[in-house]
């Protein structure tokens, strides 16, 4: 999976004891002046900046190393600990904090943003009447929910001002401004455009996946080639597949490239050739042989990494702002895509910044694999598919795909092997050193893959035991840089400052790819490129977070279910967001990835602020930075 979504935020150290001597190990080294206790750090955050703690900074204070428990973990945690002392009859001793989910946590369901909502036909303004007439369960009286309606969040509609037109109409939280005095939904006809975001799912081929009414010619004629083994040639069959209207150009989107895939005959299987319109070309019928396909050429360029949850369109967006050269989205289940399911497919959007941009793809079979990597290159706009071998999870390894495929030898050729058949465009794997610990796999694996034809590897410096613990292990990827030559192999792992990526350019790899160094501060790209330490301030970071909820709100809507995913997804990277330490605040530079922050006052309260590991502070600058969002207030000079 992604590096970032797989590691909880890293704990708060104790920085009260750090002052009186020798750095604590594992802890970011702060300049003396800053630091102070959990307790005052809290009071001062409280007091709202108005005033410092009047107390000094008292070293070794007990307990100021501890996060705060959310109630309901932390009523369950002391009870446990009370009963077991009852049980044995002695003095109860101070546990380790709970991990894991809080299950009891307030939780807000999708299917109930709104418990009155509006009928589509209403807020799209079709003409055409409700198609479900009585039966809808929707709302059919605007009045009705108006009055039901929550106020609005700010005076000016974010998609209003940038397409001409707000999609959600009544239903937007910033509906005023965009609606007339009878409620009409207004529209700016000189800056009305469709929105640029690319790679779409089609209706219809929603549809037609849903009833597996898709045939993936190209990809049986693969997997047979492959059931007979590797070594066995293409068969005359596969060399000059039947003409057909699938057999579009991968760079096509749209609804007539989806359309394309569907059979006339509602899937029934057909013996004859599908009937196709428009000119015969080269193209229909002449299959590119392997040195013809185009060339992924990013040697030395900075590749974001797939980040499950946190890696979605808006974030990349403010990377590619700062500096990022390749992006990838996050990591999509070949099975989910296949059953044409709506938000793994929003998975593979691509705005129009994202000049070099690739999908990957995780499954654990070499039919589900290839027919999806089929199904992808008929349908979206991307430059490379790449396979997601590197994904710790149980949830994933258990089934047989990300880490699993590293001892599965045979599927994983299998997979390599038949995507890279059905693809017009280049294959690229990410995989780990190995599952275990101190077995590593990757040099073993690295000259398969490249005869199995991956375009490029890349290899994070961990094994699958150990997640996201210790240090990746650069001097390994030293020695499979030899082991992949010719083919490029991308290093992945630690990378938090321009003398990181300098350090792992210097072992061979073609590039480095980050990921939770993005998470921390994606202005890191910026840094690398000039070869500098930003000393970035507060007011910078919160016009970053203002520049995401607008990203967020074209991406996910306007409407209350749109905003309460732009807060999730928000809250979601502050969680990293708050482990950077600013530059001005350290005593030596640079801060290292595994060094957790202890408690410091920033040098204002917005800075003091978005250092605090509580979800209750985040939420806190959440609705500092959406008051602005709403009403057009200027942004950092970063932008």
């Amino acid at each position: 999976m992604a590096e970032g979504a797989a590691e909880a935020p890293a704990e708060s150290g104790g920085g009260g004891d750090a002052a009186a001597g020798a750095p604590e190990r594992g802890v970011a080294p702060i300049k003396p002046q800053y630091l102070t206790t959990k307790e005052q750090f809290h009071e001062f955050l409280e007091a709202k900046g108005q005033e410092k703690p009047s107390q000094e900074i008292e070293a070794g204070e007990p307990g100021g190393n501890d996060l705060a428990e959310p109630e309901a973990k932390r009523i369950r945690l002391e009870d446990g600990q009370a009963g077991e002392a009852a049980e044995l009859g002695e003095r109860p001793q101070v546990q380790k904090r709970a991990r894991g989910q809080n299950k009891g946590r307030p939780h807000m369901k999708p299917t109930h943003y709104d418990k009155n909502r509006l009928c589509p036909s209403l807020v799209q303004e079709s003409a055409a009447k409700c198609f479900f007439g009585d039966r809808c369960r929707f709302l059919h009286d605007v009045g009705r929910y108006l009055e039901t309606k929550p106020s609005d969040l700010g005076p000016r509609c974010v998609l209003f001002e940038t397409f001409g037109r707000c999609p959600y109409g009544v239903t937007c939280r910033f509906a005023g401004a965009h609606l007339g005095p009878e409620g009409q939904n207004l529209v700016r006809e000189e800056r009305v455009q469709a929105p640029p975001v690319r790679n779409g799912l089609d209706r219809a081929l929603q549809q037609q996946l849903r009833k597996r009414q898709v045939r993936f010619e190209r990809a049986e004629q693969a997997l047979r080639q492959l059931s007979r083994g590797p070594g066995t040639g293409p068969s005359p069959a596969a060399a000059t597949p039947e003409v057909s209207g699938t057999e579009g150009a991968p760079g096509q989107d749209g609804g007539d490239t989806q359309q394309a895939l569907l059979e006339p005959g509602a899937g029934a299987l057909a013996s004859s050739s599908v009937q196709t319109c428009g000119p015969l070309t080269d193209e229909d019928i002449v299959r590119l042989r392997p040195c013809e396909k185009r060339k992924l050429d990013i040697g030395g360029k900075l590749y974001l990494a797939p980040l499950t949850t946190c890696g979605n369109l808006p974030f990349r967006r403010i990377c590619k702002r700062f500096g990022a050269d390749v992006t990838c989205g996050e990591m999509a289940v070949c099975t989910n895509l296949l059953q044409g399911q709506t938000s793994e497919w929003a998975l593979l959007r691509r705005h129009p910044c994202e000049d070099v941009f690739g999908v990957q793809l995780e499954g654990a079979f070499p039919d589900t694999m290839t027919k999806c990597a089929e199904l992808l290159n008929r349908t979206i706009e991307v430059d490379f598919v790449d396979i997601n071998v590197g994904c710790p999870i149980d949830l994933v390894y258990k089934k047989g795909g990300g880490c699993a495929l590293m001892n599965r030898s045979a599927k994983f050729q299998q997979i390599v092997r038949g995507m890279n058949q059905v693809l017009d465009v280049p294959l690229t794997v990410k995989i780990r050193t190995g599952v275990q610990e101190r077995v590593n796999l990757a040099h073993r694996l690295l000259p398969e893959l490249r005869e199995w034809g991956a375009a490029l590897v890349t290899l994070h410096g961990r094994s699958r035991e150990q997640r996201y613990t210790k240090l990746a292990d650069w001097q390994y990827i030293e020695q499979c840089v030899t082991a992949a030559s010719p083919m490029p192999l991308f290093g992945n792992g630690d990378i938090l400052s321009y003398e990181d990526a300098n350090r792992a350019m210097q072992t061979g790899v073609a590039g480095v790819m980050i990921a939770r160094g993005a998470l921390l501060k994606p202005w890191l790209f910026t840094e690398i490129k000039e070869q500098r330490h930003w000393d970035i301030s507060s007011s910078e970071r919160l016009a970053i977070l203002q520049d995401f909820t607008r990203y967020g709100l074209e991406h996910w809507g306007s409407d209350t279910q749109g905003v309460e995913k732009t807060r999730r997804f928000l809250l979601e990277w502050l969680s990293f967001l708050c482990r950077y330490v600013p530059v001005g605040l350290l005593e030596r530079l640079p801060q290292r990835i595994n060094e957790r922050p202890p408690y410091y006052l920033g040098r204002d309260y917005l800075e003091t602020l978005m250092a605090s590991q509580k979800a209750a502070d985040w939420i806190r600058i959440r609705c500092q930075e959406t008051e602005v969002c709403g009403c057009g207030r200027p942004r950092g000079r970063w932008a």
